[in-house]
């Protein structure tokens, strides 16, 4: 079979009249008229339709064309003639012509397929089933069927061209493209690591890179001074809708550079990308400092498409008689507002108090919401009696309101509460009364974001990565307001309310990158142990460097618009991280776990109650985990024996015995000295921040009893 005679089906067109062609592709759908057999047939490149006549093709085809099923893998010969007047299908590239078939051979037939995969109607108007609504997790358990869908193949080509033109550019401005290791040492990226166990290092793992961090900065010392890479990374991350383990980003580097030198870089290549599928990004990016994002949007990650803008109205309350307010700044808390211009007609009083103040709000973490509508000159709310007149004018003056608006306000002791719950509010309110244009693509950089975030127990935490250099170096690693001060030299480059990517400038000073690992806590024997060969690397002349890292994945996606990142990658994950294609994750074999020294990990030093213990009290601790001190375990001897006693009974005399209800009186317990006091975390808002929903100020969980 001479598949060198292979013409694409997609790159016919009437210029071709006449021509005898060889097909090969797969039959996407068909039409059987009795006498003709008409077929859409499909390869990489598009769609054309084929002709089975009895006029033209032997008997002994069109007797084979007519077991033809959707999906058979073909090889077809024929002339390619015009279509007659009036069957012509303006929805395919090839609707004004057709292939008088000559001769067919069936490569490979196709068994019932699990869902449809045509997606163009062979006749011009007639609606084609395609695989929209087919669940997801059976799209990817058939992915390679999935794939052979024009939408999807049209994603993937796509993305190849987003890639291709990432490669061109970059090369253009001398970056080198090297590859890093796959198998590394695990290093605090934010993230949890997957870890690979080592058969030739028993009990010793490499870490799946969650980014090329350490190496780019080595590449920089050794000289490389630009560099790029589509690298792979993994990270376990909590699930998110819009989140890979496994996932694709652009990685740049370059010595003796500032950040301007990357801000034109990078703005250069994103309109670039963009214009791959036909957006027109406006330039230069505007930036904003990250306090000026949560104040005026709520959120580091703004969503300029449309206006809305967070007001501090603070100072108009000062002085006021409403009691709530009042209590609110009494506690250095914070009172701000935005104003959705001209839809007080859409916003009524009953959608502001019932839906909005009553159940959104709070689901968005505030503990109420203020309203008020501005009707014929005068503000109408349930609360405006509460108000003196010079109030309500410095309010009028501050939103700049007039007839037809809606002021929304939040008040909380917490700055942040008050921030993030408006930002929700926001967001929502956009979506909901249409104030953002689909096609409308507004990028900002985020810049001059802290250097360190508190966390519980009073010390400090990267708020990037503990390589980003601060913006100034006369720093105190031991004064943790001090260091809660500091600015970071990073960005991040945000489109549409999406963080696309970020980076920073790098510290290429050991002594400073020394006392960021004292701030961190990490001990000069922890210090020496995950960082040593890097620390020593900066001995040798370690040049200025920075970069900075985009999400392709997240990149492709917004691009070709697509609800959901999964759609631009061949082989996804899904919801839960798991692979429907596959099966992964896994069990493994014994033998295999064995032969990697797993079996035993941990010996004598496994943690108290793990499978495998036998102290039952060390095991109950260990599955309900909840920890017991060596003073608490007489006593939680003796109610375990007492359940276990109680519970023989009941077993011995199950027909007989009334139903145990409790084995001791009901009473709250606390251990001694245990007083109650609410998360700096819950506060600020980080402790929901990986919680997958929030309903309100809780975690929404999956229902365990139906």
């Amino acid at each position: 079979m001479q598949f060198s005679r292979r013409v694409f089906c997609g790159r016919l067109t009437p210029d071709d009249v006449g021509r005898e062609v060889f097909l090969a592709g797969w039959v996407d759908a068909f039409r059987d008229h009795g006498g003709l057999l008409f077929v859409h047939l499909r390869d990489r490149s598009g769609l054309v339709q084929i002709v089975f006549s009895p006029e033209v093709a032997a008997a002994d085809v069109c007797e084979r064309a007519g077991g033809l099923r959707a999906e058979y893998c073909v090889v077809v010969e024929g002339k390619v003639a015009k279509r007659l007047a009036g069957t012509e299908n303006p929805h395919i590239e090839t609707g004004l012509i057709e292939v008088m078939v000559t001769g067919l051979s069936v490569l490979a037939p196709s068994d019932a397929l699990p869902f449809a995969i045509s997606e163009k109607a062979m006749v011009a108007g007639a609606p084609s089933a395609g695989a929209g609504g087919v669940a997801e997790d059976l799209r990817l358990q058939y992915r390679y069927l999935d794939i052979r869908r024009p939408s999807v193949r049209e994603n993937l080509v796509a993305r190849h061209r987003v890639f291709q033109c990432v490669r061109e550019f970059l090369d253009g401005r001398g970056f080198v493209e090297v590859e890093t290791p796959m198998l590394t040492m695990s290093t605090p990226e934010g993230a949890r690591d997957y870890l690979v166990p080592s058969r030739v290092h028993p009990e010793k793992f490499y870490a799946l890179p969650q980014s090329p961090q350490l190496f780019k900065q080595l590449l920089m010392i050794g000289g490389m001074e630009r560099y790029f890479q589509l690298a792979r990374c993994f990270r376990d991350e909590d699930l998110r809708p819009n989140r890979q383990p496994e996932f694709t980003q652009l990685d740049v580097e370059a010595s003796f550079i500032d950040e301007e030198f990357l801000y034109e870089l990078i703005e250069e290549l994103t309109v670039r990308m963009f214009d791959v599928g036909g957006i027109t990004l406006p330039r230069p990016f505007p930036r904003m400092t990250h306090a000026e994002a949560l104040a005026t949007t709520g959120s580091d990650r703004p969503d300029l498409r449309f206006d809305l803008r967070l007001v501090d109205v603070t100072p108009v309350f000062s002085q006021t008689r409403y009691s709530i307010f009042r209590q609110v700044l009494q506690r250095g808390g914070r009172i701000m507002g935005l104003n959705v211009k001209g839809q007080s007609g859409r916003l009524s009083k009953n959608v502001l108090q019932n839906e909005y103040a009553k159940d959104i709000a709070p689901s968005f973490g505030a503990k109420g919401m203020t309203w008020m509508r501005v009707q014929d000159g005068r503000f109408e709310s349930n609360i405006v009696q509460f108000f003196a007149r010079r109030e309500l004018d410095a309010l009028r003056r501050a939103f700049d309101a007039a007839d037809g608006d809606v002021l929304i306000m939040i008040a909380d002791p917490s700055p942040a509460v008050v921030t993030s719950a408006l930002g929700q509010l926001r967001l929502h309110l956009a979506a909901r009364l249409g104030l953002i244009h689909p096609r409308r693509f507004c990028p900002v950089w985020i810049t001059e974001f802290p250097l360190f975030e508190p966390t519980e127990d009073g010390g400090v935490t990267s708020s990037h990565h503990p390589f980003t250099a601060p913006d100034r170096v006369d720093f105190d690693p031991a004064n943790v307001d001090d260091l809660l001060a500091l600015r970071s030299r990073a960005y991040d480059l945000v489109v549409n309310g999406e963080e696309l990517g970020g980076g920073s400038i790098r510290i290429n000073d050991r002594g400073v990158q020394g006392r960021i690992f004292a701030a961190l806590g990490l001990t000069e024997e922890e210090t020496r142990e995950r960082f040593g060969f890097f620390l020593r690397a900066l001995d040798f002349g370690a040049p200025p460097h920075g970069g900075l890292a985009l999400g392709m994945d997240r990149t492709v996606s917004m691009i070709l618009q697509t609800p959901s990142i999964r759609e631009v990658i061949a082989f996804p994950k899904n919801r839960s991280a798991a692979c429907p294609l596959t099966g992964a994750p896994a069990g493994v074999r014994r033998e295999q776990l064995a032969e990697l020294g797993l079996l035993n990990l941990g010996g004598p030093h496994a943690p108290p109650g793990t499978p495998g213990t036998k102290d039952r009290l060390d095991r109950l601790s260990w599955v309900s985990r909840i920890g017991i001190a060596a003073g608490e375990r007489p006593a939680m001897e003796a109610i375990l024996a007492q359940a276990e006693e109680l519970a023989s009974v009941a077993t011995r005399n199950a027909g007989d015995a009334p139903p145990i209800r409790t084995v001791v009186p009901v009473a709250n317990r606390t251990r001694p000295g245990t007083e109650q006091k609410r998360s700096a975390l819950a506060q600020t808002g980080q402790l929901l921040g990986s919680a997958p929903v929030v309903k309100g100020q809780y975690y929404q969980v999956a229902n365990i009893l139906e």
